[in-house]
């Protein structure tokens, strides 16, 4: 019986263990979540077929045309009548085999548009990873400033009742009237109120994330772990603005596709050029017997010379070109913007962090031992805690408002500047 029971106790021991280990939440980094995102994400997974579908046609364009091979069997005679011979004894019969001789570089010149294509095609999935990395980071931050606010509700909730506690003690012993106790009581509601919002917010920012990542994990055993916080160094524009060139992949891709709008009006000079037909021919052809023949078939370009695809082609050279001036002018707005936003939310928290912090939770705490003391009025007592709860709410928000514009500086420079 006693075996039995330590076996019970063991069994139920390991199941409770199993049981945290199921529940338990697997805490991950921002690098972490973006690793999952980008292995899973459907879309970002259809761009590399997207790039293996281009490499496929560099092996199109630089094949070789077919030869051609004609058989010819002529001359058959299976009527009755006429001179005297055999059904197939005055055959004709003769092979001949042509090729299309490409001239002027064109096999080379349709393989370096096709390589400048698929590198416009990486250039496109870089920046389609680039607008999604910032859509999965915004939801990254939301996720952590819903963390915070839910973990400040708590910390005041859990103040306050230390707050309610004393003050009960006080009624008991007749420091103070019923009804101001009655409204200390009544203000629990709100945090209390806090808290579940708090909690409603940050599970909804969880799932949103969790259908980014394409993830089935329970909201439960979902969590994150990132620095909620703000720098005031931050690198100079002129750094910024260089970064953003040497990285913005749709600015490479506005650069590429005019070296690439440069090799097609090329290809399109080489196909106005003229490509000469070789043939090889073998045959039998009575009463000379077997032959063998050369031929060369050239075509007259007296009309058709590609005159309009040269011209398309060179025209399409001055598109792309006024394209990526475009493309440059908005890269250096996007940067400045940016820039200027990160700038003025800095200067917002600053103060924040260096005294507005501090002196609410002063002011709370000397209103709340002022308060027990006799010393304070109830009303005082009451607005302290709202200032403390609203300055720090302002304070988080402002930390989410720095990290979204760090990454919206982030997405217009191409990389992470600000981390």
């Amino acid at each position: 019986m006693l075996r039995v029971w330590k076996a019970l106790c063991v069994g139920l021991l390991l199941t409770t263990i199993l049981m945290r280990s199921a529940h338990a939440q697997t805490a991950l980094t921002w690098q972490q979540i973006r690793d999952r995102f980008i292995s899973a994400n459907p879309t970002l997974l259809a761009g590399q077929i997207g790039i293996d579908e281009s490499r496929a046609q560099e092996t199109t364009a630089y094949l070789r045309p077919n030869p051609n091979m004609t058989l010819l069997a002529d001359q058959i005679n299976p009527f009755p009548g006429g001179p005297p011979h055999s059904t197939f004894g005055a055959l004709l019969s003769s092979a001949t085999l042509e090729y299309l001789h490409e001239r002027r570089n064109k096999r080379e010149l349709r393989l370096e548009s096709a390589k400048e294509g698929t590198q416009i095609t990486l250039s496109g999935q870089a920046d389609l990873e680039r607008m999604m990395l910032f859509d999965l980071r915004t939801a990254f931050i939301q996720t952590l400033q819903e963390k915070a606010i839910f973990d400040l509700a708590k910390e005041n909730l859990s103040y306050y009742d230390h707050v309610l506690e004393v003050n009960r003690e006080r009624y008991k012993a007749g420091g103070i009237a019923r009804v101001d106790l009655d409204r200390l009581e009544l203000q629990r509601v709100q945090y209390e109120s806090d808290l579940q919002t708090a909690e409603v917010n940050l599970r909804t920012a969880k799932i949103q994330l969790l259908a980014l990542l394409n993830d089935r994990t329970p909201v439960e055993q979902f969590d994150l772990v990132g620095q909620f916080d703000f720098s005031e160094q931050i690198p100079l524009l002129d750094v910024i603005r260089q970064a953003a060139l040497d990285s913005r992949p749709d600015l490479r891709a506005s650069l590429q596709s005019i070296d690439k709008a440069k090799t097609d009006h090329k290809l399109a000079v080489a196909n106005g050029s003229t490509d000469p037909t070789f043939g090889f021919d073998v045959g039998r052809n009575p009463p000379i017997d077997q032959y063998i023949g050369v031929s060369v078939n050239i075509p007259l370009r007296i009309f058709d010379r590609n005159q309009g695809e040269k011209k398309r082609t060179e025209l399409d050279i001055d598109r792309n070109q006024r394209l990526s001036e475009a493309m440059r002018a908005q890269v250096f707005a996007d940067v400045d913007s940016g820039y200027a936003t990160v700038n003025s939310t800095i200067i917002l928290l600053k103060p924040y962090k260096e005294k507005y912090l501090q002196q609410a939770s002063s002011v709370r705490d000397t209103i709340a031992f002022s308060y027990q003391h006799g010393a304070a009025s109830l009303l005082d007592f009451l607005n302290a805690q709202a200032d403390y709860r609203s300055v720090q709410v302002n304070y988080l928000n402002l930390v989410a408002s720095y990290l979204n514009a760090a990454n919206q500086l982030n997405l217009a420079v191409g990389r992470e500047v600000i981390p």
